[in-house]
């Protein structure tokens, strides 16, 4: 296990801990999950976060098939628990999940299903103010610079993943309140998070080409199916083509602003506000239709 994933697993951990008791339920508890999913004798009775730890990278290292049924006996477990405490399974512990389990090379289609999402209401929205002052320590920001290095040792599909799990951890270290890929009916959106109210359509892609127009309209074509206070945010490590910005510019309303891979290094190497960033993209889009103007040419 690589020490990202060993990062994520302490993180699901963190949040799984109040998802059910240790023990002590015949109904409900962390070893009963672990048994339905078929890897009960991973769990290691003793303190819980130590055991949810061990369950966790355990079942990942030694059983790896079985980590999605786990995790789902887990939530399904909780749903019944939680209720019964008084204090129901909440849309925010749901979306946290769904951005962390990239972390480990997992998305999990049950728990991104829009009518289960549904099913707990609207997420909070993030407070403005929150928002206007948020910025990055210096020590995330190194942390998000090491791992955009990282990605690129993984194979091509892990790369994809961990690179939706990277911008998630980006957007939640600025208080966007982000959300991770769901699937519509025909699509996948790799995900969302809110910028002073307006919500913004993630599409992110790890790979060698540069976008170029066809990629750029595919999505804006999302957006555009989408409600009108709907806009898109097209990160691309690789960049984009200037023949497909300059087509792309021409002849329509742009609905995306667009981010490549020297805007993240930028954004975390200068420790410049990711919503500043955001804020000036918005606006240059709205003065010029361009969708991608550089971080470095923004002049911030």
């Amino acid at each position: 296990m690589s020490f990202r994933e060993a990062q994520a697993v302490e993180d699901l951990a963190d949040l799984l801990y109040d998802f059910l008791p240790g023990s002590g339920n015949n109904r409900t508890a962390f070893p009963l999950a672990a048994a339905q999913a078929g890897v009960g004798d991973l769990w290691v009775p003793g303190s819980k976060r130590p055991a949810v730890v061990q369950l966790l990278t355990a079942t990942l290292e030694q059983r790896r098939s079985c980590f999605t049924k786990l995790i789902v006996a887990i939530v399904r477990q909780a749903m019944t628990y939680r209720r019964g405490k008084g204090n129901p399974l909440s849309r925010e512990e749901i979306d946290r999940l769904n951005s962390l389990l990239p972390g480990v090379q997992f998305k999990i289609p049950e728990l991104l299903d829009p009518s289960f999402l549904s099913s707990f209401g609207s997420p909070k929205a993030a407070e403005p103010a929150s928002q206007a002052s948020a910025t990055l320590g210096g020590e995330k920001a190194q942390e998000l610079a090491a791992l955009l290095i990282e990605i690129t040792k993984l194979d091509p599909q892990a790369r994809g993943l961990r690179f939706e799990g990277f911008l998630n951890e980006l957007f939640a270290g600025f208080a966007l309140a982000p959300r991770g890929s769901f699937r519509l009916v025909g699509e996948q959106i790799d995900g969302s998070f809110k910028l002073h109210g307006q919500t913004y359509l993630v599409e992110a892609k790890w790979h060698g080409p540069q976008i170029g127009f066809a990629d750029l309209m595919t999505f804006s074509g999302k957006v555009s199916g989408k409600a009108s206070w709907s806009r898109g945010l097209f990160v691309s490590n690789s960049g984009f083509t200037a023949e497909g910005l300059e087509a792309f510019s021409r002849g329509r309303q742009t609905n995306l602003i667009c981010a490549d891979g020297l805007d993240l290094y930028e954004v975390l190497s200068r420790k410049v506000s990711l919503i500043t960033v955001l804020e000036a993209k918005e606006r240059r889009a709205a003065e010029t239709n361009r969708a991608f103007v550089a971080v470095r040419d923004l002049n911030l």
